[in-house]
């Protein structure tokens, strides 16, 4: 698929496979993306993103499919040494395909335009949007709670508060890179020293011999689908670990960055949620576990006392953070369908001097607005749960059928071939586990993604469209240079 720009320059991210670090503003007269974010930037981005709702609802879903302390522990352990192979995995694929936009960019380049499309689809419609609105439901819920300490913050109000959340990390994203990075680094520290405050009560009351909740920590329910869906519910809580590939272009150092970003990012997100974990089970006994949808904040009743209202404060602050690094990376996962010929021409409009994809922030955030308006935004992304994983599986599956299409491809990072297949096969085990006797979400989530075929061959495939489809695209161009100061920018990966 390729895509001409303003110059007349024809370009393609499938062709495209140049690694080189470019520095410069500028190439061949073109404005393009600056790497301004550090090992730092790096590290906060996959610690910020991961360490969001996830660690304060899903330990119930945990422990509720396990009833086992010992076992939630060791799947814990499991998710976290799984995500780190994923990661690794993904550092291969950045840095050999150094190219914004994630799974979208590897399975454009290793499957083609088609495969590429249906992954930027479900992730345009449903999946990044659902999942912002989810995590700023979560942040509003919690920093609601103080004020309605006896009942649930009403449901109206978290809406709007949610909202509010939402169009506020918009504006800061549409008005500069380092102040949202700036948001993302020191929410990253908060989430770190309320998960540190958790850790330290746990262990003090661990030291005070607290350790009844351990008297059987193997007993529990077993069976193949409770196990997927325990590992479901921990695998949401390390979302995120891939998040740092949809900015490798604005990320200084890559082929060294990246790596070591999650290196160190990964195990200190696994020691803390185990940590975390055997924090709530010293404290939180089976039935209070097993009733809690917020286990943080049942932990908080009974640990600190008077000074328990800063639970759902330090919730609210790690959720903040949060939307902030999913919305950040899903513009620019956006902006790259768009520079691919994928999207409307506007996703690929950056503010002239800030480098920020105004367009496309303003447009995710529409779409996490409208999901405001149900109720059911936890059933889609039940059916999109599996499709995500094996959409993950394929980006693995493409990065190995690149080593064999192209072999004289430039690879700074290659993991040893065991990573990827231990990977996928455990991927597809845990796809396959909950869904052999529940088969519905998945059949429905692969519904889903297989209606933006027509809408491919429509929309995209089809050259000879009217020209007033042109026209229109144009205006609306236009339309957002205008009220944005926005330019096309390329990326710093397209070759002629």
């Amino acid at each position: 698929m390729t895509e001409r720009y303003a110059n007349g320059v024809t370009t393609s991210l499938a062709d495209s496979f140049d690694g080189a670090d470019k520095e410069t503003p500028e190439l061949d007269g073109k404005i393009v993306l600056k790497r301004k974010l550090t090992l730092l930037n790096g590290v906060a981005i996959i610690v910020g993103t991961i360490i969001g709702s996830g660690i304060f609802i899903a330990p119930t879903g945990v422990f509720l499919y396990t009833e086992s302390v010992g076992t939630s522990l060791l799947i814990w352990s499991a998710c976290g040494i799984l995500s780190t192979i994923g990661a690794l995995c993904y550092a291969e694929l950045g840095t050999s395909i150094t190219r914004s936009g994630g799974d979208y960019a590897y399975l454009l380049v290793s499957f083609g335009p088609l495969v590429g499309f249906l992954r930027l689809w479900i992730a345009l419609l449903i999946i990044r949007p659902t999942t912002q609105t989810i995590v700023a439901l979560t942040f509003a819920h919690y920093a609601a709670k103080p004020f309605f300490e006896d009942c649930d913050p009403p449901q109206n109000s978290v809406k709007l508060l949610a909202a509010v959340c939402l169009t506020l990390l918009t504006a800061i994203n549409c008005l500069s890179v380092k102040v949202s990075m700036k948001v993302q680094d020191v929410f990253t520290v908060g989430k770190l020293l309320a998960l540190i405050m958790i850790i330290l009560a746990g262990l003090y009351y661990m030291a005070m011999g607290k350790l009844e909740n351990f008297s059987n920590p193997w007993e529990g329910t077993y069976s193949a689908r409770n196990i997927g869906y325990a590992f479901y519910s921990g695998l949401f809580a390390f979302g995120g670990w891939n998040y740092l590939n949809f900015v490798t272009e604005e990320l200084q150092d890559p082929y060294k960055n990246l790596p070591r970003a999650i290196w160190i990012a990964m195990p200190l997100v696994t020691a803390i949620y185990v940590l975390v974990n055997l924090a709530y089970f010293v404290v939180v006994n089976k039935p209070e576990m097993l009733s809690s949808l917020a286990v943080a904040v049942t932990f908080g009743n009974k640990v600190f006392g008077p000074m328990a209202f800063m639970v759902p404060i330090f919730v609210a602050l790690s959720t903040f953070g949060g939307v902030n690094g999913v919305l950040f990376t899903s513009a620019r996962l956006f902006a790259t369908g768009a520079q691919e010929g994928h999207l409307p021409k506007f996703f690929q409009l950056f503010h002239v001097k800030q480098q920020t994809p105004i367009p496309s922030l303003i447009f995710t955030c529409l779409m996490s607005l409208l999901m405001l308006l149900t109720d059911n935004v936890y059933q889609l992304i039940n059916y999109f749960s599996s499709v995500l994983w094996l959409s993950v599986v394929a980006s693995i599956a493409g990065m190995l059928w690149l080593r064999h299409k192209k072999p004289d491809l430039p690879r700074p990072i290659k993991v040893h071939l065991a990573l990827p297949l231990t990977f996928m096969v455990c991927c597809v085990t845990l796809v396959l586990l909950p869904n052999l006797k529940e088969p519905g979400n998945l059949l429905i989530g692969i519904a889903i993604t297989l209606a933006g075929i027509p809408f491919y061959y429509v929309f995209i495939a089809w050259k000879q469209k009217p020209k007033c489809y042109g026209r229109l695209s144009s205006a609306v161009v236009e339309l957002c240079r205008g009220m944005f100061n926005t330019t096309i920018i390329e990326s710093n990966e397209a070759i002629n």
